[in-house]
């Protein structure tokens, strides 16, 4: 039993392969007049189908979405009873319908051509009235389905799903998307916070930096340290600029070398060269910095180098990053 079922999965996945490979002959002149109807449309792509290829448009029309081209997905019966007037002339469609027969599409046809809207088929027959319909086909025939019976939709999707794709990226990279762009319309996904967040955003301020006078002495520096809870201490002068840096690893040193920590001022032991960053550098950036440095806090200064937060490690993961 086993070895059948990896046997009809294995027929599956090739059916499907097979189907896929046949869609790089399909890309031709329609496929460009495609891409270059959605580049210069002024409004959205509005992407219908109905049963799984309605699950197809949906994917296809939130790709778009996601890669700088507004569109949505318009169940095809819904619009047969007033989502129609969602679709305005500045529009384009593109309708899904492997046999290019689907009732509820055909049905729409006529007020589409009065809209005067683009009407991109992505079909698997040529000869169909959707085809014949459209202004544009994407064609994606396939020989036959990966169910056996040849009833179910599945290699009729897979095709439709990755021709899909293929025009989606294929716009990305004509509009010139950015990673930056991305992140835009994915502020929540892990992409966007490492592209978005700035130190700014995550950083200590005010009375929860660590910092003391370099006038103080090493003890006074502990206790800062231990309140702060940032394993370190900024020495700064009267008016807030950073003269030093105090760590746990400083401390560590101070004692092995019998220095007295109640007699002992800052200034002679703090360490001046050290790592600090700007406000408006990416949260992203500041863990890079941390990692290739092995540190787990930095001082944040503004260009007058004064002391305005303080980041760690810890409030990194916080973000999400």
């Amino acid at each position: 039993m086993e070895k059948n079922f990896c046997t009809a999965a294995k027929l599956v996945i090739d059916l499907e392969c097979q189907a896929i490979q046949k869609l790089v002959d399909y890309i031709d002149a329609g496929f460009v007049r495609a891409c270059e109807a959605i580049l210069s449309c002024q409004g959205r792509v509005i992407v219908i189908g109905m049963g799984k290829s309605g699950h197809i448009a949906a994917k296809i029309a939130a790709t778009l979405a996601s890669t700088g081209t507004p569109a949505f997905c318009v169940h095809p019966g819904d619009a047969s009873h007033g989502d129609l007037g969602m679709i305005t002339q500045l529009d384009v469609v593109l309708a899904i319908s492997n046999s290019g027969e689907t009732s509820e599409i055909l049905t729409l046809l006529p007020l589409l051509k009065e809209l005067k809207v683009t009407l991109i088929a992505l079909c698997g027959h040529d000869k169909s009235t959707l085809a014949r319909s459209a202004d544009i086909l994407l064609n994606t025939h396939i020989d036959k389905e990966a169910c056996p019976l040849g009833l179910a939709p599945t290699t009729s999707t897979t095709a439709a799903l990755v021709m899909g794709d293929a025009l989606a990226v294929a716009i990305l990279d004509a509009r010139g998307f950015t990673k930056e762009d991305f992140a835009r319309s994915h502020p929540s996904g892990s992409l966007g916070r490492r592209l978005l967040t700035r130190v700014s955003d995550i950083m200590r301020t005010g009375d929860k930096i660590p910092r003391i006078l370099n006038s103080a002495m090493v003890s006074h520096a502990l206790l800062e340290m231990t309140q702060k809870l940032l394993g370190m201490t900024a020495i700064v002068d009267n008016q807030g600029h950073i003269l030093g840096i105090y760590t746990d690893g400083d401390l560590r040193r101070t004692l092995n070398e019998g220095i007295s920590i109640h007699e002992t001022p800052l200034k002679e032991v703090m360490t001046t060269t050290f790592k600090t960053i700007t406000p408006d550098l990416l949260a992203a950036e500041a863990l890079d910095i941390m990692e290739t440095f092995k540190i787990t806090s930095l001082l944040v200064v503004d260009e007058g180098a004064m002391l305005v937060g303080a980041i760690n490690i810890h409030d990194l993961m916080q973000a999400g990053l």
